[in-house]
């Protein structure tokens, strides 16, 4: 089984990280949700719009090694956090050193390109283009794939981006049977 990290940072976008989540458990990717050292002293992390998610575990325990993806989800503060976080940036690193798969929607392309890991053709949220300042940014597509990073543009493409991250992860039966029981019939 395909198996996905997913760091939460404080001020993170609730629906892009919960529609990640459970478009991808239907298509049969765990999903492992790490919080942030010295964000909280709990595993509870607050979201930009006051929802709270519980997380399994603190980045400081994740390795590289037992992840098949990366995926950060937007929030300016969250996206900031991230940016900014010395285990997420080495684990961006790793992920591309080894060639595994790493994904961000909305905001939280400017954590890759901090980590240098942004590929030449992404998107991301409108307003967060011109902070990001890197080439290739795509505003007339709501999911790049270059290679083995995917980007999305926010919220309202969350839904398609957790799709086809799971045509990527796990093949496009298992796409096909969450596309139709979610009807997503507007997802390409």
């Amino acid at each position: 089984m395909a198996l996905v990290l997913l760091p939460l940072a404080q001020g993170f976008e609730e629906v892009e990280a919960v529609s990640l989540i459970d478009v991808l458990r239907r298509g049969g990717v765990e999903v492992r949700i790490a919080h942030m050292d010295g964000d909280t002293d709990t595993d509870m992390v607050l979201g930009a719009n006051g929802i709270t998610i519980q997380a399994d575990t603190s980045i400081a325990n994740v390795m590289s090694e037992e992840f098949d993806m990366i995926l950060l989800p937007g929030g300016w503060e969250g996206t900031y956090t991230l940016a900014d976080n010395e285990t997420v940036q080495r684990l961006l690193k790793e992920f591309k050193q080894k060639e595994k798969v790493i994904g961000s929607i909305c905001a939280a392309a400017y954590a890759l390109k901090k980590a240098d890991v942004l590929g030449t053709e992404y998107t991301c949220y409108p307003a967060a283009a011109d902070e990001i300042d890197h080439p290739g940014y795509r505003e007339d597509k709501a999911v790049v794939t270059d290679g083995n990073i995917m980007t999305s543009r926010g919220p309202g493409t969350a839904l398609c981006f957790g799709l086809e991250i799971v045509k990527r992860l796990v093949g496009v039966e298992s796409y096909t049977a969450v596309k139709e029981g979610m009807l997503l019939d507007f997802c390409e």
